[in-house]
């Protein structure tokens, strides 16, 4: 097949966020819905695209859902991406049903925040390699991977969900960019657990909070500001995960929580209002 410039389009979206349903590409695309469905269904047979083999079972449950997408190995080799010699149909179609879930979730996030950002025209959102980091971060081979030594000189390790950053076109260069750290919650995991040695929400937020003591942000990212987003399932969970941001020493600020429902009602993720750390205090994105 010729892959016109929508299908270099399309591919370079699902690169970019791993899996996206249909409807995450017709939003972010735009136009003929039915016309995309035709060209996905071509970028899957022609090997551009797969197709998650963990979502089968959601069409045995009856309703109907979005097929989501991952990117294949003639898709990535397309976008030069074979030095990694990674086989891409191999990962994307192996994957199981709960990371598919949270992938998802992520995706359903990133793309509500991509479009806010066109929408507003005031803020550039920025992926990748598009966030400027310090000459030494840059070069390591996961730069948003690092570890937090606790005063017990425990180390703890925190990996985002998702990163990304805000640049605000309209504020001084002093103070017009802000790093974020997604993390898109489930409720699959405790909030809290007795010991920091098994998984928890919790001890992503003591990371986050030693993160911030120890100036990580500055001397890793190069960025005087950071947020850690967190979307989760429903309203009580965001009480929960409130309660025990509380519990911290500090940094209660960084922290914004709202849930899956409040985002897709409100629409526009830059102005809906989050629940900070600090119980009962709302902010914004662009605040």
């Amino acid at each position: 097949m010729q892959l016109t410039e929508r299908d270099r389009d399309i591919l370079r979206h699902v690169h970019r966020h791993r899996f996206l349903r249909s409807s995450h590409l017709a939003t972010l695309i735009g136009g003929s819905p039915q016309q995309l469905l035709r060209r996905l269904r071509l970028l899957y047979h022609h090997g551009y695209l797969e197709r998650p083999r963990a979502q089968i079972d959601y069409y045995h449950q009856g309703g109907s859902r979005c097929l989501a997408y991952g990117l294949g190995n003639q898709g990535a080799a397309f976008l030069q991406q074979e030095r990694s010699r990674s086989d891409w149909r191999a990962k994307n179609t192996t994957v199981g049903r709960l990371f598919l879930e949270h992938a998802l979730m992520v995706s359903d996030v990133m793309t509500a925040l991509e479009l806010s950002c066109r929408q507003n025209g005031r803020v550039r959102l920025l992926l990748g390699e598009d966030i400027p980091l310090p000459a030494d971060t840059s070069r390591q081979r996961e730069p948003f991977q690092w570890s937090v030594t606790f005063a017990n000189r425990a180390k703890l390790g925190v990996i985002p969900d998702r990163v990304f950053a805000l640049e605000f076109l309209d504020q001084p260069k002093e103070r017009n960019r802000v790093l974020c750290f997604l993390e898109a919650d489930r409720a699959t995991m405790p909030v809290t657990r007795r010991t920091l040695t098994r998984s928890s929400f919790q001890r992503k937020l003591l990371s986050y909070e030693a993160t911030w003591t120890q100036g990580l942000h500055q001397t890793r990212f190069g960025f005087q500001r950071f947020r850690v987003v967190t979307v989760t399932t429903s309203a009580a969970r965001v009480a929960s995960l409130v309660e025990a941001s509380g519990e911290l020493s500090r940094g209660h600020g960084l922290f914004l929580f709202t849930d899956f429902a409040a985002l897709t009602a409100h629409g526009d993720l830059l102005t809906l209002p989050f629940q900070s750390g600090r119980a009962g205090q709302t902010t914004t994105l662009l605040e």
